[in-house]
């Protein structure tokens, strides 16, 4: 398989998955500023997908940079990780509608935990059969670094929801910091 067409793919669920949570923004019924002040935790939880799946689309396209072939398993797991990120709108939906209740915030921590479990089963594959192993492996081993701490957040962030949602969403807030401007040690690498 040609590795644009992987891309393209991507690209395309991304933006239906972005379109798919912009649609459960209903309209207000009433036509004063004050009406769109219920809206603030859809948005607020919208906003944050949105951000998230754009780093995922960023990074993507970072770490597609790298590949010069693409492999049967490289697919799987590039499924594996849009299955994940598909289920993002559910968890943001009903995280904004309930403001942000505990179970909310775990639920969507834990949607967020499994699409990065699978960039990192992604990312190794990657590495494993890419042509310039050399090269690659010491860029990843940076942004791995990040990965981790990522991992270990969304834990806490789990964690945290049962005891203060707040803190939870400090965590998810955090690791969106740390990834906002998409890794280009793979870029620098082959430069």
């Amino acid at each position: 398989m040609n590795k644009n067409r992987l891309e393209t793919f991507c690209d395309g669920v991304i933006a239906i998955i972005i379109t798919i949570m912009v649609l459960e923004m209903k309209v207000p019924h009433g036509a004063e500023w004050s009406d769109l002040s219920t809206l603030l935790p859809i948005f607020l939880s919208y906003l944050m997908s949105f951000i998230y799946l754009g780093i995922y689309w960023g990074n993507h396209h970072h770490l597609m940079y790298a590949i010069t072939r693409v492999t049967s398993g490289i697919i799987w797991s590039n499924l594996n990780l849009l299955f994940w990120l598909s289920l993002i709108p559910f968890s943001t939906a009903w995280m904004g509608e309930n403001h942000f209740a505990t179970n909310t915030v775990a639920l969507y921590s834990i949607s967020l935990l499994m699409p990065a479990i699978a960039w990192y089963i992604l990312q190794s594959l990657v590495l494993k059969h890419h042509l310039h192993p050399d090269e690659f492996e010491f860029a990843h081993r940076r942004q791995n670094r990040k990965g981790k701490i990522s991992l270990l957040c969304y834990i806490l962030s789990i964690v945290f929801a049962f005891i203060s949602p707040v803190i939870s969403g400090v965590f998810i807030v955090g690791v969106a910091l740390m990834w906002i401007i998409p890794d280009k040690n793979i870029e620098k690498e082959f430069k």
